[in-house]
């Protein structure tokens, strides 16, 4: 019986959320009934090419430096489709999605569309393609329930819309207590300093700027706290000279974009996001699954997955200067931290554990295809 082949189509495969997931899935995947390829745009944000490679994907890169040039990739993607006998076509995120509907309409492989974020929270642009070119595919996915509900409420599509929740490697993603120490070692953190962290985008419904005025806020009161934000991204720039004017310094370390972040999950203690808006973050659920304590805003997905004061600690997206209460509350009792810590691998296994959305995905794969 020959393999089905499934071509997934993004516009980047640098370390975002969504490029992230597609070399962990694919290490799950039963690759004796499917084969997978992927074809990227952005030839600069390649962190994840070696990742699907080594994991046994297949990657091409067709070269666009703009959305308007990645849209005219589309008879390329067609031919590549034919000579590769592609069965299923996944898309990621809207401008990919966009090629993949007009390669759906001239050939009318199925395409499967995941949704990573809100409606409202795209440009007008953005917005008006995507409810004109909406039914040109066959199945559309959100990350959460938050995701589909906004998919509904401003497109309102003839196709079959349905939730697929975000998922983390837990077999993976363990906590490494040695490697937590060797980090804190390479960054100059003393061995029993509490270390805060998170691990994003520079963007700008990350907040990070206001991460770091959290951050000041509780460094003030605990001398023996640290911090780690790994990624990097457009507000680069803007973060650090807030660092700078906060003089953290020496408090707040950038280790840049790393493909392997399981070093810096194992330093945490706690990981907190201070987020205006998401889908379902992977970062946090890998946050989550390496036993680092959950503080947040309940941004979007969020609150599918943090149930407050049970799986981690949330406050509302505008009351976001309470996250530093929140991480006392935890560096005031280390019996409450290390119950959260618990907690927060327990329901990432549990409830969101990337098996459980490979598995999934299959059913959706193969339902499609009839």
């Amino acid at each position: 019986m020959s393999k089905v082949k499934i071509l997934h189509i993004i516009k980047s495969l640098g370390r975002g959320g969504a490029e992230m997931l597609l070399p962990e899935t694919l290490k799950i995947h039963d690759t004796s009934k499917f084969e997978f390829h992927t074809i990227y745009f952005l030839p600069w944000k390649d962190q994840m090419v070696s990742s699907i490679e080594n994991a046994g994907g297949k990657v091409t890169c067709f070269s666009a430096s703009n959305n308007i040039k990645l849209m005219q990739q589309y008879s390329g993607i067609i031919d590549y489709c034919k000579a590769n006998e592609i069965d299923l076509i996944h898309c990621h995120l809207p401008w990919a999605g966009f090629l993949g509907r007009l390669v759906f309409a001239k050939t009318k492989i199925p395409v499967v569309y995941t949704e990573h974020n809100m409606q409202e929270r795209y440009h007008i642009a953005t917005k008006t393609i995507n409810k004109l070119t909406f039914n040109s595919q066959s199945l559309a996915l959100g990350v959460s329930e938050d995701v589909t509900s906004s998919i509904k409420k401003n497109i309102n599509p003839k196709i079959p819309v349905k939730t697929l929740l975000n998922g983390a490697n837990t077999d993976s993603f363990r906590r490494n207590p040695d490697l937590g120490i060797k980090t804190k070692q390479e960054l100059g953190i003393p061995e029993n300093a509490l270390v805060i962290g998170n691990v994003a985008v520079f963007r700008f419904q990350k907040r990070l700027v206001e991460w770091l005025q959290v951050f000041k806020e509780i460094e003030a009161k605990n001398p023996n706290v640290y911090g780690i934000i790994v990624g990097a991204g457009p507000l680069e720039e803007e973060i650090k000279a807030e660092l700078i004017r906060l003089k953290l310094e020496k408090k707040v370390f950038f280790p840049g974009l790393k493909t392997d972040v399981k070093p810096y999950f194992s330093a945490m203690d706690i990981f907190m996001m201070s987020s205006s808006f998401e889908g379902l973050p992977i970062a946090l659920l890998e946050a989550m699954s390496m036993e680092c304590a959950i503080v947040s805003t309940n941004a979007g997905g969020i609150k599918e997955v943090i149930r407050d004061k049970q799986d981690g600690l949330t406050c509302k997206v505008e009351d976001w200067e309470k996250l530093s209460n929140l991480c006392q509350f935890l560096i005031d009792d280390p019996v409450k931290l290390s119950k959260y810590k618990k907690a927060s691998r327990e329901r990432a296994v549990n409830s969101f554990s990337l098996k459980r959305m490979v598995d999934s995905l299959e059913e959706i794969y193969l339902s499609v295809m009839k």
